[in-house]
């Protein structure tokens, strides 16, 4: 039997902050703004922490201190920009590395924040370097998910933002939502979670993977139902 798994709105919330008033929401997303004592002793207790969102500022030193607090996050979250030359992107694939290797042997995974714009060259550099152990933040800023779509592994998004590109591809993982408090998230998520039913599959599959074609498969064909929400198969 197939089930629909959907979209999981998560708050987002500064990792400074008294975590009391969200400790029974069981999974968080934290922006990396110093620590409060009480997220570990909330990790501890059986907390999720789906992600640690960085700010990029310094990010390797970001990563440790993250790695030394011992919050187990599921994904660390990467800011990347625009690379002004060659330079800066020969930079940016030493911190990957560096990352990579701070992490190894951990469960957390490394997922890159794109600014808008820099889909192309980052993707690009990538590409090249063959840096297929990191994966992509999605957030309002990349217009066009596509080109993410095929290690598309976490989400942010804005009150109110227009998810359905993200559906047509089939994205169902965790999507954080900036929060203020209980109440207001909780009408938020709502909001969203209505306007954005559950998929089955993908109404389009991703055209390009790391920049490179896909090639189609001539045997499997997706019908329009498929994405409907319909459980009919």
């Amino acid at each position: 039997m197939l089930h629909h798994k959907p979209m999981r709105f998560v708050p987002l919330l500064s990792s400074s902050i008294d975590p009391a008033p969200w400790a029974r929401h069981g999974s968080v997303v934290l922006r990396w703004e110093g620590l409060h004592p009480g997220w570990s002793t909330e990790v501890r207790r059986g907390l999720v922490l789906a992600a640690m969102v960085l700010p990029g500022r310094e990010p390797l030193n970001e990563a440790l201190e993250v790695l030394q607090a011992r919050l187990d996050p599921d994904f660390l979250v990467l800011p990347v920009g625009r690379f002004p030359n060659r330079a800066g992107g020969l930079r940016f694939l030493g911190l990957l590395e560096s990352l990579l290797e701070a992490t190894s042997g951990r469960a957390v995974k490394l997922a890159l924040q794109l600014a808008s714009g820099a889909e192309p060259q980052v993707l690009e550099l990538l590409k090249q370097a063959r840096a297929e152990a990191v994966g992509f933040c999605w957030h309002p800023g990349n217009l066009d998910p596509e080109p993410l779509a095929d290690r598309l592994w976490f989400g942010i998004c804005e009150a109110y933002s227009n998810l359905a590109p993200l559906q047509r591809l089939g994205y169902r993982w965790d999507m954080a939502l900036p929060a203020q408090s209980p109440a207001s998230f909780r009408e938020e998520a709502a909001v969203l979670a209505a306007a954005h039913p559950p998929v089955l599959f993908p109404e389009v599959l991703p055209a390009t993977a790391l920049g490179r074609p896909v090639l189609p498969d001539a045997q499997v064909v997706l019908g329009a139902a498929w994405s409907s929400g319909s459980s009919r198969p």
